[in-house]
């Protein structure tokens, strides 16, 4: 007896069932005694819970509806003025917008690219000086200056009368330009801070390029009412677009706002051609602005 009990005993630790991760495979299955009386007892505790849930359910539905224009308190009905199209979240933009959005991410990747002489150690560091004297001639300060002390000079009717429409013809740039940068207020690609010329023509924002459109109205001025050669022609076309260019190596203005700032500059040009001063209003504007206008009586 002895000896057979040993043996069971070795047979039961060999045994794989035996294990502690198999012990609930040789367990008979539980009875589940009073299953029906605890789905019994359970059931009248869940019940109050489940009703007043349903009862929240109920009002929020009613609230959503009453705010929504849901049913009515008469007869139920849902209110047909609200369109479908209220109801449902426009998760897809339209294509112009994505068109749009594309267009400006590719304006400020370039914009950026292309401000080589932005800062003192950049790759275009070197050029800086000069880039910066191309700029300067684009300024409004240089050209009003210019063009008054021409007019002190000057001693013709029509070269006063050619000065005093370019002076009106820059004005006109100078406000517009300073308006809508003022309504659009668009930074610069490295939003640098404005400098002290610039505050002083109030150049202050990005859109539009002011000397952008300042150069391409004084060249389409001259080449208009100066003659002159082939060469000089030409020149004066490389010298508005360099102008336009030299802004965007100097990170003030995107190449989107020097492309509007040149159809505003042909925009301008064509403004003051349509309403061009004639020689006795210069004169009187002349006598006016050195005090010796004298009124008719």
């Amino acid at each position: 007896m002895p000896g057979s009990q040993a043996r069971c005993r070795a047979r039961d630790r060999n045994n794989v069932l035996n294990r502690p991760e198999f012990l609930s495979l040789n367990q008979p299955p539980r009875r589940e005694h009073g299953s029906g009386e605890g789905r019994g007892r359970g059931g009248p505790r869940r019940a109050p819970f489940r009703q007043q849930s349903q009862q929240e359910d109920a009002g929020g539905r009613a609230s959503r509806d009453s705010s929504e224009g849901g049913p009515a308190a008469d007869g139920g009905v849902k209110d047909t003025s609200r369109w479908p199209e209220q109801d449902c979240m426009q998760l897809n933009p339209s294509f112009q917008g994505i068109a749009i959005s594309s267009l400006l991410a590719i304006d400020i990747s370039l914009s950026k690219r292309l401000g080589m002489c932005v800062g003192a150690h950049g790759a275009g560091a070197p050029l800086r000086p000069m880039v910066n004297l191309l700029a300067f001639t684009g300024h409004a300060l240089p050209w009003i200056c210019g063009i008054l002390i021409c007019l002190w000079r000057s001693s013709t009717l029509a070269g006063q009368e050619v000065l005093i429409n370019l002076l009106l013809a820059l004005i006109l740039d100078l406000m517009t330009v300073s308006g809508m940068q003022k309504l659009v207020k668009r930074r610069g690609p490295w939003d640098f801070p404005p400098g002290f010329l610039d505050v002083i023509a109030m150049d202050t924002y990005s859109f539009p390029a002011g000397h952008a459109s300042r150069a391409v109205m004084v060249s389409k001025f001259l080449l208009n009412h100066l003659v002159l050669a082939v060469p000089l022609r030409i020149l004066l076309y490389l010298w508005a677009f360099l102008v336009g260019v030299s802004r965007v190596l100097l990170g003030k203005h995107h190449l989107s706002d020097v492309g509007c700032g040149f159809a505003l500059g042909f925009l301008h040009f064509s403004l003051v051609e349509s309403v061009w001063l004639d020689s006795a209003t210069c004169q009187t504007l002349i006598s006016i602005g050195t005090l010796r206008w004298t009124p008719l009586v």
